[in-house]
């Protein structure tokens, strides 16, 4: 994924938006994946409303698989932001309780009633159909809750707080699906604004620790690599997170520790310094000064310690990196998302980006023909912008944030 920078500031532009389904307005950069929640022979007109749902990267702080973060485990630091590809919901309220949900992806229309919600039918069959949300790491299982709850908020004139949408996003996943995410792609989601990196700080942040070998194995290392400093510096009655260990203790100590678990604390502590504090120029000081060359060398200096002191990355995923690297016009890369699956992001020139996505897309198909060739040509590299948080779009194509 390439996504370019702009030279001037305003909104995030939509070439080419249109009308869609049932006449709700689909912006040129949305994802294909277009839900209708609609009463029957409903036909479009002023009731009609549209909710779209950016999706998000992650910039810094290395990400496993469904976005589990060493520093959200840790009491770290994250920088993320939204781009303009998400999921569109157009929406009419319904006379009756009745839900019909219609996707321009799938034959068919789903019905239901919200009394089957209570009895957990209509999360089972979102479960069964979920497969074609799939935007390799792109957080589209957030953004696919947040237009339904988006919808049903509208059409019973609920006003529900930022905060609670993220900490339901998490229950529903958690409890429902099985899935023991965090709340890193929802408060991405909600809380960006256009022309800004999301700053999140999870200093003091309640997590479930995830059911997956993978998860609890990186988890694990890194408080053990906690443990193993606070007690050589003589701080034991600190919880085991790598936050409670001050930098000096790190440098003073950092021998004590095995050499997989020195690996993880290296990581940890170079991430920090990249995102927040340290000699080193920020990718927040880099951003403000709007130099991004020192924000790009930073986001692949972040990419590199995930592979080398991490050990997070697949074959496949490494060499699209390493082609991202060398691609025309880019300032820096990083897997987002995922490290074992998903994507790579890469921050290039505005004037250079279809050069670099020819590039890419050329030289990863050499590397890789067989797996290319199960990825539509059209989304291979996406070229997108920077986007704004989840809104409300009005028929006359006005948008309201949400």
């Amino acid at each position: 994924m390439v996504a370019p920078v702009a030279r001037e500031g305003g909104p995030s532009r939509w070439p080419g938006g249109g009308r869609g389904e049932a006449g709700a307005y689909v912006p040129a950069g949305s994802d294909s994946h277009v839900a209708l929640l609609v009463k029957p022979h409903a036909s479009a007109g002023s009731d009609l409303k549209s909710f779209f749902v950016t999706q998000n990267i992650v910039l810094i702080v290395n990400t496993l698989p469904i976005k589990f973060s060493c520093a959200i485990w840790q009491g770290g630091i994250v920088m993320a932001m939204t781009i303009n590809y998400g999921v569109l919901l157009g929406f009419v309220p319904s006379n009756d309780s009745e839900v019909l949900l219609q996707s321009g992806q799938f034959e068919g229309v789903i019905r239901f009633r919200i009394v089957d919600m209570i009895s957990g039918r209509v999360i089972i069959g979102y479960i069964s159909g979920v497969k074609g949300l799939d935007s390799s790491g792109l957080s589209s299982s957030a953004a696919g809750w947040h237009c339904l709850f988006a919808g049903f908020r509208n059409v019973n004139d609920l006003v529900i707080s930022s905060v609670d949408n993220i900490q339901l996003d998490k229950s529903i996943e958690n409890k429902y699906l099985g899935l023991e995410n965090g709340i890193l792609d929802p408060s991405a989601i909600l809380l960006s604004r256009y022309g800004c990196l999301t700053f999140m700080d999870w200093q003091g942040l309640q997590h479930n620790l995830p059911k997956k070998c993978g998860y609890n194995t990186r988890v694990f290392e890194c408080k053990e690599a906690a443990r193993a400093l606070l007690h050589a510096s003589g701080c034991e009655e600190a919880s085991n997170i790598l936050r409670n260990v001050d930098s000096v203790v790190y440098e003073a100590h950092k021998c004590v520790l095995e050499e997989n678990l020195s690996r993880r604390a290296e990581h940890y502590f170079s991430e920090m310094k990249r995102v927040a504090k340290g000699e080193l120029i920020t990718c927040r000081d880099a951003w403000a000064r709007g130099n991004l060359q020192e924000l790009g060398q930073l986001i692949s200096a972040s990419g590199r310690s995930s592979i080398l002191n991490y050990e997070c990355g697949s074959k496949e995923m490494i060499q699209l990196y390493e082609i991202l690297l060398k691609a025309p016009g880019v300032l820096g890369a990083r897997f987002s998302g995922a490290g074992f699956r998903g994507c790579c992001l890469a921050i290039v020139e505005s004037d250079r980006a279809e050069e670099a996505a020819a590039y890419v897309a050329a030289e990863y198909e050499k590397a890789q023909p067989e797996l290319v060739s199960r990825i539509p040509a059209n989304r291979r590299v996406l070229v997108c912008e920077p986007g704004d948080s989840a809104r409300v779009i009005l028929p006359d194509g006005d948008r309201l944030r949400s």
